[in-house]
């Protein structure tokens, strides 16, 4: 894990991976679960919340009570596990303003759960500390494809398919000319070149198929596990032809599946992307920090 300097007091454009694993398994702390920090326009914004997300924003150097907006993609564990406890660690950090949470359809039941199985503590904390309650400080608001937000930053979603969720989104986020695009996770989806046209950044999920025979013998649900991934995953050829497809300017290759395997290194994740895609790369590690370069 890469540590990052932290500099929450200074106000700048930047977006850092937290979480760049692919998949709910936790075999070593070195690759989390999926999650993303994107500053932009002054405001702080979590874009899924995998296992490790509250820690990696911390060592990313935000303070916690100051999160503006979280964004969740869609609602496999890997991707919302850490939603709950990020907002309540938030919320014992002092958090005296809403955080308005985003989400598809099912994300109000999953809070809504998560503040029952927590109501002992919240409780016992709203009259023993004088805190306000969560409940209270918590904006949840269903999104659908299409516009989100339009208030300092523009958000919109692309529904994409990854079965057999039937609600998955990407988000491309924009302000003052900086564009990034998270294409969340999906099988190989062309309307993605529209949607992510001409980004500055787009963060995309890509699967190693190379990998996939080796990462199946380890695993007793094999047949099952080999038709989700290709059903539901991005080849990492099929990354490049939609990354040179939208002409964006930097694609990062992100939620990677597998990753871990000592066969396999970064070398074999370059020579399936460089078939499809001669622009500039970076393959995710949680704490990769890319910063706005303003002219």
């Amino acid at each position: 894990m890469q540590t990052i300097s932290k500099e929450s007091s200074v106000v700048e454009d930047r977006l850092v991976i937290l979480g760049s694993k692919g998949g709910p398994s936790l075999r070593s702390t070195e690759r989390m679960p999926t999650s993303n920090l994107l500053e932009m326009g002054g405001k702080i914004c979590v874009i899924d919340c995998g296992l490790g997300v509250t820690s990696r924003l911390v060592e990313a150097g935000i303070k916690l009570a100051e999160i503006d907006y979280i964004f969740v993609t869609h609602l496999h564990s890997d991707h919302i596990l850490e939603l709950g406890p990020l907002i309540h660690t938030a919320w014992t950090t002092n958090l005296n303003k809403k955080i308005v949470i985003f989400g598809p359809k099912g994300i109000k039941e999953y809070l809504n759960h998560f503040f029952q199985s927590l109501s002992f503590d919240i409780n016992l904390r709203v009259e023993d500390e004088g805190r306000p309650d969560l409940k209270d400080l918590v904006d949840i608001r269903v999104y659908k494809e299409g516009l989100v937000l339009n208030k300092v930053l523009k958000v919109t979603a692309l529904k994409v398919p990854h079965p057999p969720v039937e609600e998955c989104y990407a988000l491309k986020m924009e302000n003052d000319g900086w564009k990034v695009t998270f294409g969340a996770d999906t099988s190989y989806f062309p309307p993605l070149m529209d949607f992510a046209r001409g980004s500055n950044i787009l963060v995309h999920e890509a699967m190693l198929v190379s990998a996939i025979e080796e990462l199946i013998r380890r695993t007793n649900m094999a047949k099952r596990l080999e038709a989700h991934l290709f059903a539901s995953h991005t080849p990492v050829e099929d990354v490049g032809r939609i990354a040179s497809g939208a002409d964006v300017k930097l694609l990062i290759l992100n939620h990677l599946v597998p990753v871990g395997l000592q066969s396999f290194d970064e070398k074999e994740w370059l020579d399936e992307i460089t078939r499809t895609w001669n622009g500039e790369l970076r393959i995710a590690h949680d704490g990769l920090e890319i910063r706005r370069h303003k002219n």
